[in-house]
């Protein structure tokens, strides 16, 4: 078995190698590869960097775990039911506009949505607004679309009820649940679609399990 190392150095490419990667996702869309995951992750030092070798690969777990969920296991690349998801985002001027004909339904690993998001990431990701202008780079740039996932993962706090980012969560040793109330909160948690929760959680001891790794306590939300 592949004990997910991967071709030594830092970060990812240390803990989850492309045989891992490709194990985990047998059926997964062509547009997910494996370098446009590392190229992603260069722009965030931290992820899968962070703590000891357990919590970076706890990490990759977790991160890898939630997309699976967010997208058939690296199937979709586009949300099925598409809406145009513009919303008044006063908190950035830069971002507080939406061009004619744009949607910003879910794309990507994570399946980002709504205009500001798309916006707040671009940003993250060194791109400006160019996200906004043109949210269909998404689904066509695998770099760029990892990036938002990625971004998402390293700086938001997300849904409702959670005070961490989902890389906080891990490293911060609050485990697997905090990740999932981070991405969803209550739609999930709390009793909210436990089925959706366990869904999650079994991904995550199966990823777990292929990095050579224990899950840690507080799986669930």
């Amino acid at each position: 078995r592949d004990s997910g190392g991967g071709g030594g150095g830092n970060g990812l490419s240390a803990i989850l190698s492309e045989a891992t990667f490709n194990a985990m996702f047998p059926y997964r869309n062509p547009f997910y590869t494996y370098s446009g995951l590392l190229n992603a992750a260069a722009k965030f030092p931290q992820f899968a960097a962070a703590g000891d070798t357990d919590t970076r690969k706890r990490e990759v777990a977790a991160f890898l775990a939630n997309v699976a969920h967010e997208t058939g296991f690296l199937v979709h690349i586009e949300e099925i039911n598409k809406q145009v998801m513009c919303q008044n985002w006063s908190g950035d001027p830069d971002c507080n506009y939406c061009p004619p004909g744009k949607m910003y339904f879910g794309r990507g690993p994570i399946q980002l949505s709504w205009s500001g998001n798309y916006c707040q990431a671009s940003k993250g990701l060194g791109l400006g607004v160019r996200l906004l202008n043109e949210p269909e780079l998404v689904a066509r740039d695998a770099s760029i679309s990892w990036g938002t996932a990625l971004w998402f993962w390293m700086t938001q706090t997300g849904a409702q009820g959670s005070t961490s980012t989902p890389h906080g969560c891990i490293v911060n040793n609050q485990g697997f649940g905090c990740t999932i109330r981070a991405i969803n909160g209550a739609l999930e948690c709390n009793g909210g679609n436990p089925a959706q929760v366990q869904s999650r959680v079994n991904n995550y001891l199966d990823f777990t399990n292929r990095l050579g790794v224990s899950p840690g306590g507080n799986t669930g939300c």
